[in-house]
Protein backbone atom coordinates (compact mmCIF):
# COMPACT_ATOMS: atom_id res chain seq x y z
CA UNK A 1 0.00 0.00 0.00
CA UNK A 2 1.32 3.45 -0.87
CA UNK A 3 2.22 5.85 1.93
CA UNK A 4 -0.65 8.10 0.84
CA UNK A 5 -3.20 5.45 1.70
CA UNK A 6 -1.62 3.84 4.76
CA UNK A 7 -4.02 4.21 7.67
CA UNK A 8 -1.16 4.86 10.09
CA UNK A 9 0.23 7.55 7.80
CA UNK A 10 -2.92 9.65 7.94
CA UNK A 11 -3.24 12.56 10.38
CA UNK A 12 -5.89 12.05 13.02
CA UNK A 13 -8.37 14.68 14.17
CA UNK A 14 -7.84 14.45 17.89
CA UNK A 15 -10.01 15.80 20.66
CA UNK A 16 -13.39 15.30 22.24
CA UNK A 17 -16.74 15.67 20.49
CA UNK A 18 -17.59 19.00 22.15
CA UNK A 19 -19.45 21.15 21.17
CA UNK A 20 -21.47 18.26 19.72
CA UNK A 21 -23.76 16.20 21.91
CA UNK A 22 -25.07 13.79 19.25
CA UNK A 23 -24.44 12.40 15.78
CA UNK A 24 -27.32 11.95 13.34
CA UNK A 25 -27.00 9.35 10.59
CA UNK A 26 -29.18 10.80 7.83
CA UNK A 27 -30.19 8.52 4.97
CA UNK A 28 -32.66 7.91 2.16
CA UNK A 29 -34.80 5.13 3.64
CA UNK A 30 -36.48 2.21 1.96
CA UNK A 31 -39.49 -0.12 2.18
CA UNK A 32 -39.33 -3.07 4.56
CA UNK A 33 -42.22 -5.08 3.11
CA UNK A 34 -44.45 -5.30 0.01
CA UNK A 35 -47.13 -3.03 1.50
CA UNK A 36 -44.51 -0.31 1.99
CA UNK A 37 -43.30 -0.13 -1.60
CA UNK A 38 -45.84 2.19 -3.27
CA UNK A 39 -46.23 4.50 -0.22
CA UNK A 40 -42.44 4.75 -0.10
CA UNK A 41 -42.26 5.65 -3.79
CA UNK A 42 -45.02 8.21 -3.24
CA UNK A 43 -42.80 9.82 -0.60
CA UNK A 44 -39.81 9.80 -2.96
CA UNK A 45 -41.73 11.36 -5.86
CA UNK A 46 -44.07 13.66 -3.93
CA UNK A 47 -44.94 16.79 -5.90
CA UNK A 48 -43.96 15.35 -9.30
CA UNK A 49 -47.44 14.13 -10.29
CA UNK A 50 -46.36 10.59 -11.14
CA UNK A 51 -49.39 8.25 -11.53
CA UNK A 52 -49.78 5.37 -9.10
CA UNK A 53 -49.67 2.89 -11.99
CA UNK A 54 -46.19 4.11 -12.88
CA UNK A 55 -45.10 3.79 -9.25
CA UNK A 56 -46.37 0.22 -9.18
CA UNK A 57 -44.34 -0.48 -12.32
CA UNK A 58 -41.17 0.99 -10.78
CA UNK A 59 -41.94 -0.84 -7.56
CA UNK A 60 -41.41 -4.14 -9.34
CA UNK A 61 -37.69 -3.68 -8.67
CA UNK A 62 -38.50 -3.92 -4.98
CA UNK A 63 -41.10 -6.67 -5.37
CA UNK A 64 -38.41 -8.78 -7.06
CA UNK A 65 -36.64 -8.69 -3.70
CA UNK A 66 -39.69 -9.39 -1.56
CA UNK A 67 -40.65 -5.72 -1.30
CA UNK A 68 -37.69 -5.05 0.99
CA UNK A 69 -34.90 -2.59 0.31
CA UNK A 70 -31.65 -3.59 2.00
CA UNK A 71 -30.79 0.02 2.87
CA UNK A 72 -32.46 0.10 6.29
CA UNK A 73 -30.76 -3.11 7.44
CA UNK A 74 -27.46 -1.73 6.17
CA UNK A 75 -27.98 1.51 8.08
CA UNK A 76 -28.67 -0.49 11.24
CA UNK A 77 -25.39 -2.33 10.67
CA UNK A 78 -23.61 1.01 10.21
CA UNK A 79 -25.23 2.33 13.40
CA UNK A 80 -23.90 -0.67 15.30
CA UNK A 81 -20.44 -0.20 13.78
CA UNK A 82 -20.38 3.50 14.69
CA UNK A 83 -21.49 2.90 18.26
CA UNK A 84 -18.91 0.14 18.68
CA UNK A 85 -16.12 2.24 17.22
CA UNK A 86 -17.04 5.31 19.29
CA UNK A 87 -17.11 3.26 22.50
CA UNK A 88 -13.77 1.59 21.75
CA UNK A 89 -12.11 4.94 21.09
CA UNK A 90 -13.59 6.89 23.98
CA UNK A 91 -15.88 9.10 21.93
CA UNK A 92 -18.88 9.59 24.20
CA UNK A 93 -21.43 10.59 21.59
CA UNK A 94 -24.90 9.06 21.10
CA UNK A 95 -25.80 8.14 17.52
CA UNK A 96 -29.32 8.55 16.11
CA UNK A 97 -30.70 7.58 12.71
CA UNK A 98 -33.31 9.32 10.55
CA UNK A 99 -34.50 8.94 6.95
CA UNK A 100 -35.77 11.22 4.21
CA UNK A 101 -38.43 8.89 2.79
CA UNK A 102 -39.29 6.14 5.28
CA UNK A 103 -39.32 5.29 8.95
CA UNK A 104 -37.56 6.30 11.09
CA UNK A 105 -38.54 9.66 9.61
CA UNK A 106 -36.16 12.57 10.08
CA UNK A 107 -38.66 14.90 11.78
CA UNK A 108 -39.64 12.22 14.30
CA UNK A 109 -36.00 11.56 15.13
CA UNK A 110 -35.21 15.28 15.45
CA UNK A 111 -38.15 15.58 17.82
CA UNK A 112 -36.72 12.68 19.85
CA UNK A 113 -33.29 14.28 19.91
CA UNK A 114 -34.70 17.58 21.11
CA UNK A 115 -36.65 15.77 23.85
CA UNK A 116 -33.38 14.08 24.88
CA UNK A 117 -31.79 17.49 25.31
CA UNK A 118 -29.55 17.39 22.24
CA UNK A 119 -28.67 20.97 21.32
CA UNK A 120 -25.74 20.67 18.90
CA UNK A 121 -25.91 17.86 16.36
CA UNK A 122 -23.34 16.68 13.82
CA UNK A 123 -24.96 15.13 10.75
CA UNK A 124 -23.53 12.39 8.55
CA UNK A 125 -25.43 11.92 5.27
CA UNK A 126 -25.08 8.58 3.50
CA UNK A 127 -23.92 10.36 0.36
CA UNK A 128 -20.24 11.12 -0.07
CA UNK A 129 -20.29 13.52 -3.03
CA UNK A 130 -21.54 16.99 -3.93
CA UNK A 131 -24.89 17.20 -5.74
CA UNK A 132 -28.38 18.51 -5.15
CA UNK A 133 -29.85 15.11 -4.22
CA UNK A 134 -26.73 14.05 -2.31
CA UNK A 135 -26.23 17.20 -0.25
CA UNK A 136 -28.50 20.21 -0.73
CA UNK A 137 -31.70 18.14 -0.59
CA UNK A 138 -30.63 16.60 2.73
CA UNK A 139 -29.98 20.13 4.01
CA UNK A 140 -33.49 21.08 2.88
CA UNK A 141 -34.87 18.04 4.72
CA UNK A 142 -33.07 19.19 7.86
CA UNK A 143 -34.55 22.68 7.49
CA UNK A 144 -38.04 21.19 7.09
CA UNK A 145 -37.60 19.14 10.26
CA UNK A 146 -36.31 22.12 12.24
CA UNK A 147 -39.23 24.24 11.00
CA UNK A 148 -41.68 21.54 12.08
CA UNK A 149 -40.17 21.53 15.57
CA UNK A 150 -40.39 25.32 15.78
CA UNK A 151 -44.07 25.21 14.77
CA UNK A 152 -44.63 22.77 17.63
CA UNK A 153 -43.03 25.19 20.08
CA UNK A 154 -39.83 23.17 20.38
CA UNK A 155 -36.59 25.11 20.21
CA UNK A 156 -34.72 23.66 17.20
CA UNK A 157 -31.21 22.36 17.89
CA UNK A 158 -28.29 23.50 15.76
CA UNK A 159 -27.23 21.04 13.08
CA UNK A 160 -23.88 20.92 11.28
CA UNK A 161 -23.49 18.60 8.29
CA UNK A 162 -20.09 16.87 8.20
CA UNK A 163 -17.98 17.53 5.10
CA UNK A 164 -18.02 15.41 1.96
CA UNK A 165 -15.94 12.33 2.69
CA UNK A 166 -15.47 10.96 -0.83
CA UNK A 167 -11.69 11.25 -0.52
CA UNK A 168 -11.26 10.29 3.12
CA UNK A 169 -8.91 7.28 3.32
CA UNK A 170 -11.37 5.45 5.57
CA UNK A 171 -13.91 5.59 2.74
CA UNK A 172 -11.48 4.91 -0.12
CA UNK A 173 -9.41 2.09 1.37
CA UNK A 174 -12.30 -0.41 1.74
CA UNK A 175 -13.16 0.15 -1.93
CA UNK A 176 -9.56 -0.59 -2.92
CA UNK A 177 -9.73 -3.85 -0.98
CA UNK A 178 -13.05 -4.60 -2.67
CA UNK A 179 -11.57 -4.17 -6.15
CA UNK A 180 -8.62 -6.40 -5.30
CA UNK A 181 -11.00 -9.09 -4.00
CA UNK A 182 -13.20 -8.82 -7.10
CA UNK A 183 -10.19 -9.14 -9.41
CA UNK A 184 -9.01 -12.19 -7.47
CA UNK A 185 -12.43 -13.78 -8.02
CA UNK A 186 -12.21 -13.54 -11.81
CA UNK A 187 -10.91 -16.49 -13.83
CA UNK A 188 -7.12 -16.39 -14.00
CA UNK A 189 -7.06 -16.24 -17.81
CA UNK A 190 -9.01 -12.94 -17.92
CA UNK A 191 -7.97 -11.31 -14.65
CA UNK A 192 -4.89 -9.40 -15.78
CA UNK A 193 -6.68 -7.69 -18.67
CA UNK A 194 -9.85 -6.81 -16.77
CA UNK A 195 -11.23 -3.30 -17.13
CA UNK A 196 -12.52 -1.33 -14.13
CA UNK A 197 -15.94 0.31 -14.59
CA UNK A 198 -16.40 2.83 -11.77
CA UNK A 199 -20.13 3.42 -11.39
CA UNK A 200 -22.24 6.08 -9.75
CA UNK A 201 -25.80 7.36 -9.94
CA UNK A 202 -26.55 9.23 -13.14
CA UNK A 203 -28.08 12.65 -12.59
CA UNK A 204 -29.27 15.33 -15.07
CA UNK A 205 -26.31 17.02 -16.70
CA UNK A 206 -27.69 20.40 -15.62
CA UNK A 207 -27.69 19.28 -11.98
CA UNK A 208 -24.19 17.86 -12.36
CA UNK A 209 -22.90 21.09 -13.88
CA UNK A 210 -24.30 23.05 -10.91
CA UNK A 211 -22.91 20.69 -8.27
CA UNK A 212 -20.56 21.92 -5.58
CA UNK A 213 -19.63 25.53 -4.79
CA UNK A 214 -20.20 28.13 -7.51
CA UNK A 215 -16.53 28.11 -8.48
CA UNK A 216 -16.85 24.40 -9.38
CA UNK A 217 -19.90 24.87 -11.63
CA UNK A 218 -19.46 24.04 -15.31
CA UNK A 219 -21.42 24.22 -18.55
CA UNK A 220 -22.14 21.85 -21.40
CA UNK A 221 -22.43 18.64 -19.40
CA UNK A 222 -18.91 18.62 -17.94
CA UNK A 223 -20.34 17.64 -14.58
CA UNK A 224 -19.07 20.16 -12.05
CA UNK A 225 -17.89 18.95 -8.65
CA UNK A 226 -19.96 15.75 -8.91
CA UNK A 227 -18.00 14.35 -11.83
CA UNK A 228 -14.69 15.84 -10.69
CA UNK A 229 -14.94 14.17 -7.27
CA UNK A 230 -15.86 10.76 -8.69
CA UNK A 231 -13.01 10.91 -11.20
CA UNK A 232 -10.59 11.76 -8.40
CA UNK A 233 -11.67 8.76 -6.31
CA UNK A 234 -11.60 6.44 -9.33
CA UNK A 235 -8.06 7.56 -10.15
CA UNK A 236 -6.87 6.97 -6.57
CA UNK A 237 -8.36 3.47 -6.52
CA UNK A 238 -7.02 2.54 -9.97
CA UNK A 239 -3.55 3.83 -9.12
CA UNK A 240 -3.45 1.94 -5.83
CA UNK A 241 -4.69 -1.27 -7.43
CA UNK A 242 -1.91 -0.89 -10.00
CA UNK A 243 0.63 -0.34 -7.23
CA UNK A 244 -0.57 -3.42 -5.36
CA UNK A 245 -0.86 -5.77 -8.36
CA UNK A 246 1.79 -4.45 -10.70
CA UNK A 247 -0.86 -4.13 -13.43
CA UNK A 248 -2.47 -0.95 -14.72
CA UNK A 249 -6.09 -1.89 -15.44
CA UNK A 250 -7.90 0.37 -17.94
CA UNK A 251 -10.74 2.24 -16.26
CA UNK A 252 -13.64 4.61 -16.90
CA UNK A 253 -16.30 6.41 -14.88
CA UNK A 254 -19.78 5.29 -15.98
CA UNK A 255 -23.32 5.74 -14.71
CA UNK A 256 -26.40 3.80 -13.68
CA UNK A 257 -29.94 4.16 -12.32
CA UNK A 258 -31.17 6.87 -14.68
CA UNK A 259 -34.81 7.67 -13.91
CA UNK A 260 -35.66 10.91 -15.72
CA UNK A 261 -37.65 11.79 -18.81
CA UNK A 262 -35.94 10.70 -22.07
CA UNK A 263 -35.69 14.26 -23.44
CA UNK A 264 -33.65 15.53 -20.47
CA UNK A 265 -29.88 14.93 -20.81
CA UNK A 266 -28.37 12.81 -18.03
CA UNK A 267 -24.78 11.78 -17.39
CA UNK A 268 -23.57 8.97 -19.66
CA UNK A 269 -22.49 6.32 -20.58
CA UNK A 270 -24.80 3.87 -18.87
CA UNK A 271 -23.08 0.80 -17.42
CA UNK A 272 -24.92 -1.61 -19.75
CA UNK A 273 -23.97 0.44 -22.82
CA UNK A 274 -20.39 0.52 -21.54
CA UNK A 275 -20.31 -3.26 -21.20
CA UNK A 276 -21.42 -3.58 -24.83
CA UNK A 277 -18.64 -1.24 -25.97
CA UNK A 278 -15.99 -3.06 -23.95
CA UNK A 279 -17.10 -6.41 -25.29
CA UNK A 280 -16.98 -5.09 -28.86
CA UNK A 281 -13.47 -3.80 -28.22
CA UNK A 282 -12.32 -7.19 -26.96
CA UNK A 283 -12.06 -6.54 -23.21
CA UNK A 284 -11.60 -9.95 -21.51
CA UNK A 285 -13.47 -9.06 -18.28
CA UNK A 286 -14.87 -6.18 -16.26
CA UNK A 287 -14.99 -5.33 -12.56
CA UNK A 288 -17.92 -3.04 -11.72
CA UNK A 289 -16.92 -0.71 -8.88
CA UNK A 290 -19.87 1.19 -7.31
CA UNK A 291 -17.90 4.12 -5.88
CA UNK A 292 -20.97 6.36 -5.79
CA UNK A 293 -22.85 4.28 -3.20
CA UNK A 294 -22.10 3.87 0.49
CA UNK A 295 -23.87 0.51 0.76
CA UNK A 296 -25.36 -2.33 -1.31
CA UNK A 297 -28.85 -0.86 -1.51
CA UNK A 298 -31.50 -1.50 -4.16
CA UNK A 299 -29.86 0.37 -7.02
CA UNK A 300 -26.68 -1.63 -6.57
CA UNK A 301 -28.55 -4.94 -6.30
CA UNK A 302 -30.88 -4.32 -9.22
CA UNK A 303 -28.90 -2.17 -11.64
CA UNK A 304 -25.56 -3.94 -11.20
CA UNK A 305 -26.13 -7.39 -9.70
CA UNK A 306 -29.25 -8.06 -11.79
CA UNK A 307 -29.49 -5.88 -14.90
CA UNK A 308 -25.82 -5.25 -15.73
CA UNK A 309 -24.79 -8.78 -14.78
CA UNK A 310 -27.51 -10.15 -17.07
CA UNK A 311 -26.26 -7.92 -19.90
CA UNK A 312 -22.72 -9.23 -19.36
CA UNK A 313 -23.98 -12.84 -19.44
CA UNK A 314 -25.82 -12.10 -22.69
CA UNK A 315 -22.55 -10.79 -24.14
CA UNK A 316 -20.48 -13.63 -22.76
CA UNK A 317 -18.36 -11.10 -20.88
CA UNK A 318 -17.00 -12.19 -17.47
CA UNK A 319 -17.87 -9.61 -14.78
CA UNK A 320 -17.44 -9.19 -11.05
CA UNK A 321 -18.82 -6.53 -8.75
CA UNK A 322 -16.71 -5.11 -5.94
CA UNK A 323 -18.16 -4.42 -2.51
CA UNK A 324 -19.38 -1.06 -1.29
CA UNK A 325 -18.04 0.38 1.96
CA UNK A 326 -21.13 -0.41 4.06
CA UNK A 327 -20.36 -0.90 7.74
CA UNK A 328 -16.64 -1.56 7.23
CA UNK A 329 -14.70 -0.75 10.44
CA UNK A 330 -12.43 1.58 8.47
CA UNK A 331 -15.45 3.66 7.47
CA UNK A 332 -16.75 3.75 11.04
CA UNK A 333 -13.31 5.00 12.04
CA UNK A 334 -13.46 7.64 9.31
CA UNK A 335 -16.77 8.93 10.70
CA UNK A 336 -15.20 9.18 14.16
CA UNK A 337 -12.35 11.19 12.67
CA UNK A 338 -14.77 13.43 10.77
CA UNK A 339 -16.66 14.20 13.98
CA UNK A 340 -13.50 14.95 15.96
CA UNK A 341 -12.08 17.00 13.10
CA UNK A 342 -15.20 19.17 12.82
CA UNK A 343 -15.52 19.47 16.59
CA UNK A 344 -11.91 20.63 16.89
CA UNK A 345 -12.42 23.21 14.17
CA UNK A 346 -15.61 24.50 15.83
CA UNK A 347 -13.64 24.90 19.09
CA UNK A 348 -10.92 26.78 17.26
CA UNK A 349 -8.32 24.04 17.73
CA UNK A 350 -5.71 23.20 15.11
CA UNK A 351 -6.80 20.44 12.72
CA UNK A 352 -4.64 18.45 10.32
CA UNK A 353 -6.38 17.69 7.06
CA UNK A 354 -7.10 14.06 6.14
CA UNK A 355 -7.66 13.22 2.47
CA UNK A 356 -6.24 11.40 -0.54
CA UNK A 357 -6.20 12.30 -4.22
CA UNK A 358 -5.80 15.67 -5.89
CA UNK A 359 -8.77 17.76 -4.78
CA UNK A 360 -7.97 18.38 -1.13
CA UNK A 361 -10.33 18.47 1.80
CA UNK A 362 -13.90 19.51 1.18
CA UNK A 363 -15.56 22.51 2.84
CA UNK A 364 -17.33 22.32 6.20
CA UNK A 365 -20.03 24.88 5.44
CA UNK A 366 -21.91 24.86 2.15
CA UNK A 367 -21.67 28.29 0.53
CA UNK A 368 -24.49 30.30 -1.01
CA UNK A 369 -25.23 28.85 -4.46
CA UNK A 370 -23.83 25.41 -3.64
CA UNK A 371 -25.73 22.59 -5.44
CA UNK A 372 -28.86 24.67 -6.15
CA UNK A 373 -32.24 23.05 -6.76
CA UNK A 374 -34.76 23.96 -9.43
CA UNK A 375 -36.93 25.71 -6.84
CA UNK A 376 -35.22 27.68 -4.04
CA UNK A 377 -36.03 26.23 -0.61
CA UNK A 378 -34.61 26.86 2.87
CA UNK A 379 -31.67 24.61 3.73
CA UNK A 380 -29.99 24.09 7.10
CA UNK A 381 -26.27 23.65 7.80
CA UNK A 382 -25.08 26.17 5.24
CA UNK A 383 -24.16 29.81 4.77
CA UNK A 384 -27.70 30.44 3.49
CA UNK A 385 -29.44 28.69 6.38
CA UNK A 386 -32.37 30.48 8.05
CA UNK A 387 -31.11 28.98 11.31
CA UNK A 388 -28.24 30.55 13.23
CA UNK A 389 -24.94 28.83 12.46
CA UNK A 390 -23.05 30.45 15.30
Amino acid sequence: MSDQLRADAQPRAEGLAAPYDALLLLSFGGPEGPDDVVPFLENVTRGRGIPRERLEEVGQHYFNFGGVSPINAQNRALLDALRKDFAEHGLDLPVYWGNRNWAPYLTDVMREMAADGRRRIAVLATSAYASYSGCRQYRENLADALAALAEEGVEPPRVDKLRHYFNHPGFVNPMIEGVLAALAGLPADVRDGAHLAFTTHSIPTAAADASGPVEDHTEGGEGGAYVKQHLDVARVIADEVAARTGLAHPWQLVYQSRSGAPHIPWLEPDICDHLEVLHAEGAPAVVMVPIGFVSDHMEVLYDLDSEATAKAAELGLPVARSATVGADPAFAGAVRELVRERAARERGDAVEECWVGRLGQSHDLCAVGCCPGRTPRPAAAGADSPYAEG
